[in-house]
Order: structure tokens, then C-alpha cells, then sequence
């Protein structure tokens, strides 16, 4: 619940940003996006819309005239000494090189990092990071728009919770379909410009020295256990609604594949686009590739603004309105685990009242978010995003794996899936028992422990640098590591005290079993002692007479047989 609650302050925010794109985009219908020109207010001279010409296609005069036009002309005047003294020259002014010389180590520091208009856009109009040059000493005043946008978010997730999953999950069966249809229309356009091959080169083509590097296998775990929703409770939450007897493998099998499958799908959609923007600013496709929320608020609307007119504004409008509803999806989720699980514990109180508790809990998430919506708050928004779902993602889903394999033990595990979905081919089992008792756990603990090893401070990359997070910040963001573990090991104290030691902690309580009596069946069947006072059913004698292991049945019936319980 509180990594889910911490995730949840954090991630609305992102969902503010696709609402405030959304509204831009829909106000920029008769018009043009203000992502598709270098003319407003907040571009600078380094803002770039022209594609990087094609040297190669150029005589020399036009390709020493291009090249004198991408390089800083103050720099260059400064290398010409340098310049005479590698070729043998005497020039006196940068006029006169040649494109040899324009190519050369000895002026590449002066060639200019240009911007295209998009990135622009998300640095200087929607985060407004040029003027909160501190960091996070000084985030800067609340941008209102950006908290207007906030509010709207916060409560449209109440609306969608008021009444539970019976509102909520009505809302997924559009917000979880629409999103193909613009990735579609994404990937056709983005293989169809100028510079997209690089960047699918550089999505499918793998870096062998990179995988060595355990920070890459911790950023994968982390990124998987993300989009499945590992070790939220999300699943757990949700698939408590379930009917007793419903096929969770094929859920599980299904949920995986389509996961993995559309993140697969969605990345030649991005690189396409990345390699465009890298062609257009003359920048590798690494540089460009932007982390955390930049990638969808820069890359994709790079490729949109390319479209012919009239279609960038409505299908902007689209995309962001997808943005928005996938973001629904997972913060449906994460919300509705954090007011179960909260009602869960205080239904007395909490559960009479579910429309009140979720719209406190609304509030609540929403004045925690302010701090990210100020013009600084996107080093706020990265340092919760860096800590609050990372390594602690990781332990409790090892505690989890440990609990239900090593505590109650995988073989009532597996009793319990066989008694809801029925039998499985041995084969399945020892997949499954390989997995859930040697090679999860193993992996788990060796990308932590190699993670800890080559940590490395939290960082913002911006086009100015990498902004380094201090040492405050990093005492904030283990801090939201650790808690979430201290409530495991609270909650191993409290159990222990309250059932007089871990011994007896460890065990199932009586009534441990499904909830409702009608699901009771196998090892579960009803053992109470019969109640002698009633009278028996017709036919039966003997009745309450305790067959092997304690399972009561009846004995001579008027057939003569006996029916077990």
C-alpha cells in the first residue's frame, strides 16, 4: 500500500502533463501546435526545425557554407590559429576554411547543440526549468496551470473510484484498447521519416558490453516489475474480485505476453521517432533519447508535428488523450489497492463510508503533488520516480516469493491452485517450482546485491548537463526505500507479539482457508464437531462419526453407504 501510495503522488503528475498537452493540442486545432515552430516567446536561437543536410549531396561551397551555419561563429574565429598551425594555412578568419577543416577535431567544441522545438517546449514552456537554475534548493513558485491541471487529474481518479471497481472497470475497457490504434498511426508515420532507420538500429541492435553492467539488469527488473505491476498489490487488489474458480494462468500467461508484446511494439514506435530528431539536430541517437517522462513529452510529439497539415493538432489531441488514459489504468489500480487495503483494515469506519474515504485519499494525493507542479518539480517528480519503486520493489516481492514458497510451504501452494483451476501436467509444476523456489529468489537478491555495489547518485539529465541530486535528496529518497520494508519487519514484530512468538506467527490460524463455505472443499472441508441437539436427516444414523483425518461423514445411510462430507 505505500509504495503504491508513494508511486500514486508522483505518477498523477505525469498524467497532469498529458492533460495539459491535451488541452494545448485542442485549442491548436484551427492553428498550429506550439511545438511545430521556433517562433514563440520561450525558443532560443539553438531551436531547430530544418532537417541536418545531406552533406554528402553538396558541392563544396554549399557544404562549407551548411557547415559554417551549424558551428558557433564566435568559436570558430578562435580556432583559426589552430587551424593554420594543423594544415599549414594562414587564414585569418573562419570565411575562408574549407569543409575539411570545418569537420576537424580542432573545430568540433564549436559546433552548436540545437533543440528542436518540442524539447524546447517541455524545458522552457511546461517545466519552466530555465528559471529555477538551483535545483532542488530552490524549486520556484507553483505553476498554476500545471496545478489547475493537477486538480483535474485528481479529481477525475475520484470519480472513477467513487464506487470502486464497478466504476473503474468499466472506464478500462476503453482506456486499455484505444491506445493501439495511435501507436499504429505512430509507428507508420514514424518509419517514414528522414534519420528513422538509426534509431531503429540503435532500438533492436543490443550492446554486449552493456550487459555486464548490473545497473542495466537492475533497470530491467525494475522496468518489468513497473509494467506488470510486480510487488504493488495491484494484482492482488484486483484479482480479489475474481470468481473463486476463475483461470488465473490464463489470465497470467495472457497479462504477460500482451505486456511484454506491446512494449516491444511501442519502442520501434519511439526510436523511429528518435532517430528523426537525432537526424534533424545533428545529435546521436543516445543524445536525444531522453529519460523518464521527457521521452513521451518530447519524442512523440516531435514526430507528430511532422505530419501534413491539418492532422498534427487532432492526432496531438489523440495521442495525449492516450497518454492520459493509460495513465488511468495504472493509477486506477494503485489507488484502488491503497483505500482496499486501507478499508480492508478499518471497515468499521472506512468501508460505510467509501465515497468520502476516497475522495479524503484524492485530496490528499493531490497536496502531496504540489511540490512536483512547481517550476522546479520535475527534480522532485525524478527523485520519487528514482526511489519510491525501485529496490524496495524487489525485497517485498522476494518476501513474498520466500513467504508463500519457504513459510506456507509451495506444496499447499500448489494444493490450493489445483483445488480453484484443477489438475496440471507435471511438467507445468516443475517449471514452476524451478522458478518460485531457486531461480526468482537468486536473480532477485544478485541484481540487488550487484545494484548496491555500483549505485550511483539519482541525476536529471537536461540539456545544460546532468544535475546531480544532493546529499539531503539522497537521504530523502532512501528514506521512501526503506519504509515500506520497516512495515514488514513491524508487521513480523506485531504478529509475533500478538500470537505469543514467531513459531506461531508462522502458522495458518483455524480459520484459514477460502472465505465463503460453498469454496471450502479438500483439505478446507468443515471439521467442527456436529451438533448433536438437531435432528438427522432422514435415513442417517450414526451421524458425526469423524472418518480418517477428521473429516466428518455419514455412516448407513438407509442404502447402506457412506457419504463423506
Amino acid at each position: 500500500c505505500l509504495i503504491s501510495a508513494m508511486v500514486s503522488i508522483y505518477y498523477n503528475v505525469i498524467i497532469m502533463y498529458s492533460i495539459y498537452y491535451m488541452f494545448v493540442s485542442f485549442v491548436s486545432i484551427d492553428t498550429t501546435l506550439p511545438w511545430q515552430t521556433c517562433t514563440n516567446i520561450w525558443n532560443t536561437e539553438n531551436c531547430r526545425i530544418k532537417p541536418y543536410p545531406k552533406l554528402s549531396e553538396l558541392n563544396e561551397r554549399n557544404k562549407t557554407m551548411e557547415l559554417i551555419g551549424l558551428n558557433d561563429k564566435s568559436c570558430l574565429n578562435k580556432t583559426v590559429d589552430d587551424v593554420n598551425s594543423l594544415f599549414g594555412t594562414s587564414y585569418t578568419s573562419y570565411m575562408e576554411f574549407n569543409s575539411t577543416m570545418l569537420q576537424s577535431n580542432v573545430t568540433k567544441q564549436c559546433e552548436i547543440k540545437f533543440r528542436t522545438a518540442s524539447e524546447e517546449f517541455w524545458t522552457r514552456q511546461v517545466l519552466q526549468l530555465q528559471e529555477t537554475p538551483d535545483g532542488l534548493y530552490d524549486i520556484g513558485d507553483v505553476s498554476i496551470r500545471n496545478l489547475i491541471c493537477l486538480l483535474f487529474a485528481w479529481i477525475f481518479i475520484f470519480f472513477c473510484l467513487m464506487k470502486g471497481v464497478k466504476s473503474s472497470g468499466k472506464v478500462v475497457y476503453f482506456t486499455a484498447t484505444f491506445p493501439y490504434i495511435v501507436l499504429l498511426m505512430l509507428l507508420i508515420r514514424g518509419v517514414t521519416l528522414e534519420g528513422y532507420y538509426d534509431g531503429i538500429l540503435f532500438y533492436i541492435i543490443p550492446k554486449w558490453e552493456e550487459i555486464s553492467k548490473p545497473k542495466v539488469w537492475g533497470d530491467a527488473a525494475t522496468q518489468i516489475f513497473y509494467s506488470l505491476g510486480v510487488a504493488f498489490g495491484g494484482l492482488l487488489t484486483m484479482a480479489s474480485y475474481n470468481k473463486f474458480k476463475n483461470n488465473t494462468l490464463r489470465d497470467a500467461l495472457l497479462v504477460s505476453l500482451i505486456n511484454c508484446s506491446t512494449s516491444v511494439f511501442a519502442g520501434f514506435a519511439i526510436f523511429s521517432l528518435l532517430g528523426h530528431m537525432a537526424f534533424i539536430t545533428n545529435r546521436l541517437v543516445e543524445e536525444v533519447a531522453d529519460s523518464g517522462p521527457g521521452l513521451a513529452f518530447v519524442a512523440y510529439p516531435e514526430g507528430i508535428a511532422k505530419l501534413a497539415e491539418p492532422w498534427p493538432p487532432i492526432v496531438a489531441f489523440l495521442f495525449f488523450f492516450m497518454i492520459f488514459t493509460l495513465g488511468l489504468d495504472s493509477q486506477f489500480a494503485m489507488m484502488e489497492t491503497v483505500i482496499s487495503g486501507l478499508s480492508d483494515v478499518f471497515p468499521y469506519y472506512l468501508r460505510k463510508h467509501k465515497t468520502l474515504f476516497t475522495f479524503v485519499t484524492c485530496m490528499i494525493g493531490f497536496l502531496l503533488g504540489i511540490p512536483q507542479v512547481c517550476k522546479g518539480g520535475i527534480y522532485v517528480l525524478t527523485l520519487m520516480d528514482w526511489y519510491s519503486g525501485s529496490y524496495n520493489l524487489m525485497i517485498v516481492s522476494l518476501c513474498e516469493l520466500v513467504a508463500v514458497c519457504y513459510v506456507y510451504g509451495v506444496n499447499n501452494f500448489r494444493r490450493d491452485i489445483e483445488m480453484m483451476l484443477g489438475g496440471f501436467p507435471n511438467v507445468f509444476w516443475v517449471y514452476w517450482y524451478v522458478t518460485w523456489c531457486f531461480i526468482t529468489p537468486v536473480a532477485i537478491v544478485f541484481i540487488v546485491i550487484m545494484s548496491g555495489i555500483t549505485y550511483a547518485p539519482a541525476y536529471y539529465t537536461k540539456y545544460e548537463g546532468v544535475y546531480t541530486f544532493p546529499d539531503f535528496a539522497e537521504g530523502l529518497g532512501w528514506l521512501m526505500v526503506v519504509s515500506p520494508l520497516a512495515l514488514i519487519v513491524g508487521g513480523m514484530i506485531v504478529q509475533s507479539i500478538r500470537y505469543g512468538g514467531v513459531a506461531k506467527a508462522l502458522k495458518a490460524q483455524p480459520d484459514w482457508g477460502p472465505a465463503l463455505d460453498e469454496n471450502r472443499i479438500g483439505r478446507y472441508s468443515p471439521r467442527d464437531e456436529p451438533d448433536f441437539s438437531k435432528d438427522e436427516p432422514a435415513g442417517a444414523t450414526n451421524m458425526g462419526y469423524m472418518g480418517e483425518k477428521g473429516r466428518p461423514y455419514v455412516v448407513n445411510d438407509k442404502n447402506g453407504y457412506d457419504h463423506r462430507l
